[in-house]
């Protein structure tokens, strides 16, 4: 543990995963003042405070990369990024080379466990340092502190990170054991900083939105002054007790919010519009733009989003527009100077075929996409798909970046993503900037990633509209690949948030016998996944019945509420259908209860609900 001694490990062939014991979650933003103020009614009327203020933990918040520190007795034992939430990467090795972290908690009362959250980050001074010197020895630059302190992090060799002048900022905890925090997250923050751990000095505790404005005003002033990055500040109830009552929605806590500062605007003008492919066939206009420096980044193209955008804000080839970085991050035109319009600007037309393959563009009634019918003899579809098949959130193939999927597709070595399997290091060393250790290292990589689960493999094949959480209900709902291949449009549609839309695109991918031979050679090259069991979920009292939980629940959250129903056997739904069997009903329930009592669903309150619950001894 010796502070001397934060690097020593030998450089990692790829990095492990972590799975959160409990998730990280994302905040909800908000871009204006109705907006905070919104979100303070909410608060007050769901804690039943009336007119009285809420008091706020207010910070900076700092653009950087998100990461979970695993202390135990005090020792820094795993640290892990935020990854999608739910599954982030093992990091410790590159964490430890970072001065600001300790690897020993100090003081009295340090818990047996302590999981500390926080932001890495690079300061300015440190990041012009860094690309000066760079540039210098003619290496690559970084475009920004974020992106920097997100590179350094995902070094396998953690000399090269313990070189980076990376800081940390630490602002909340996860699992603690051995000990009781205090009740309030400021003075969680204080003991934080009394054990040694680094807080940002910004801190507040703020009253009302009064407050929570006036902090947000002194902060963005004093923005270019600071030493770090920010893009807005976080607000958070600071009472934990409350926070508790809050709850949580979807993937974000209701006691917290990220107030974004305005986005930075330039004027630059549009040198072209051309047209994307993606992976689904979607063909998505971009304005191709004269550079422009905007938010920290040199933007040259921007979405157009699709036809009838480009249409509704009149945006012309030699235009000059209004570009923005929104939420500080995605380059997007505001909109056109009209007056400044060149008398030989040109209309954008949608092309009537694919601009990649020549096959013909469709664009289906009601939707606002155009798409390329190629499917997968499109190229540019081909590329996109091994990309989003290879991801790290789908099949997690280290190594195999955009670049060189454009060159195993061009120097025709695959022509699907089963080609993948079939690599061999020899093919891979022929490659251009491609050595023998690095290939080995890839056809090792694309041989571990044939060991993954259901969700992940689902999520990989790149059907339309199913993300993960889709790809997760999916698999737990039916179980086997096979179920999911057999299901029609109405029993896909008993699985929770699956609707009507994203159940015929399910149906028609595997309709497409160009998709199940893929499939099938998935399987055969030896991509499996751990069996889930269902024998047993029969078995449970409330097996085969559905609930949608509305409103706030006082003897427990719904997240809890959520626990008990599933370990019983029942599936939780997010929305009110025919199929529903029950609706439970808490304070402020929202329209499910009138889409509830107009369909005749049964509806619990959480009187009733215990009772149910009590029947097969799951009191709360």
């Amino acid at each position: 543990e010796s502070p001397t001694q934060r690097v020593g490990a030998e450089p990692l062939k790829s990095f492990g995963q972590v799975t959160h014991a409990i998730p990280m979650l994302s905040l909800d933003n908000a871009f204006s003042e109705a907006e905070l103020s919104e979100f303070d009614r909410r608060v007050r009327e769901r804690l039943q405070m009336g007119e009285q203020h809420i008091t706020y933990s207010a910070e900076p918040k700092l653009d950087g990369l998100a990461v979970s520190l695993l202390y135990r007795n005090g020792n820094l034992e795993q640290a892990a990024t935020r990854g999608d939430g739910m599954t982030g990467e093992e990091i410790t090795q590159n964490v430890r080379t970072i001065q600001a972290v300790p690897l020993r908690l100090r003081g009295n009362g340090v818990p047996g466990l302590l999981e500390v959250r926080g932001e890495v980050f690079m300061p300015k001074a440190g990041f012009e340092r860094f690309n000066d010197t760079a540039r210098k020895r003619g290496e690559k630059t970084f475009v920004n502190p974020r992106n920097a302190a997100a590179g350094s992090l995902r070094q396998l060799d953690p000399r090269i990170t313990a070189q980076r002048p990376l800081a940390m900022y630490c602002y909340g905890t996860g699992q603690v054991e051995g000990t009781t925090l205090p009740d309030h997250h400021s003075a969680i923050l204080d003991q934080l900083r009394e054990w040694g751990l680094p807080v940002s000095p910004e801190r507040r505790s703020v009253t009302g939105v009064e407050g929570c404005l006036e902090y947000y005003q002194k902060i963005q002033s004093r923005r270019d002054n600071l030493p770090y990055e920010i893009d807005g500040v976080v607000y958070k109830v600071d009472d934990i007790e409350q926070q508790r009552r809050l709850g949580f929605v979807s993937r974000a806590p209701r006691w917290a919010l990220a107030h974004k500062f305005a986005a930075q605007e330039e004027l630059t003008r549009v040198v072209d519009i051309e047209v994307q492919v993606g992976r689904t066939g979607a063909l998505t206009p971009v304005a191709r733009l004269e550079p422009v420096f905007v938010g920290g980044v040199t933007v040259t193209n921007a979405t157009l989003h699709n036809e009838d955008e480009v249409r509704r804000k009149d945006v012309r080839i030699g235009d000059t527009v209004v570009v923005r970085r929104a939420g500080d991050v995605i380059p997007e035109v505001v909109n056109v100077v009209t007056e400044r319009r060149p008398a030989d600007a040109r209309e954008f037309l949608m092309h009537t075929r694919c601009p990649v393959c020549g096959s013909e563009v469709v664009r289906v009634e009601g939707e606002a996409v155009a798409r390329c019918s190629g499917g997968l003899f499109c190229s540019a579809q081909r590329k996109q798909s091994i990309k989003h098949f290879a991801s790290r959130r789908a099949m997690d193939v280290e190594g195999l970046g955009d670049k060189l999927v454009d060159q195993l597709v061009d120097e025709g070595l695959i022509d699907s993503v089963a080609d993948l399997y079939r690599l061999t290091a020899e093919q891979l060393a022929a490659l251009e900037r491609m050595g023998e250790k690095s290939a080995r290292n890839l056809v090792d990589a694309i041989e571990t990633s044939k060991a993954t689960t259901l969700s992940r493999f689902l999520y990989a094949l790149g059907i339309r509209e199913v993300g993960e959480a889709t790809a997760a209900a999916l698999a737990a709902d039916l179980g086997s690949l096979d179920a999911v291949k057999r299901a029609d449009e109405e029993r896909l549609q008993q699985v929770p948030d699956v609707g009507p839309v994203v159940a015929a695109h399910i149906v028609r991918f595997f309709q497409q016998p160009h998709n199940i031979e893929v499939v099938e050679a998935l399987i055969a090259h030896g991509i499996h996944w751990p069996a889930i069991e269902h024998s047993a979920a029969q078995d449970k009292p409330l097996a085969g019945q559905t609930f949608v939980l509305t409103g706030t629940l006082h003897r427990m959250t719904r997240d809890g509420a959520k626990a008990l129903l599933q370990s019983l056997g029942a599936k939780v739904a997010g929305s009110v259908s025919k199929k529903t069997s029950y609706v439970v009903v808490g304070d402020d329930p929202g329209s499910k209860l009138a889409k509830a009592e107009s369909l005749g669903v049964e509806v619990l309150d959480e009187a009733a609900f215990i009772r149910l619950l009590d029947e097969y001894g799951m009191t709360p």
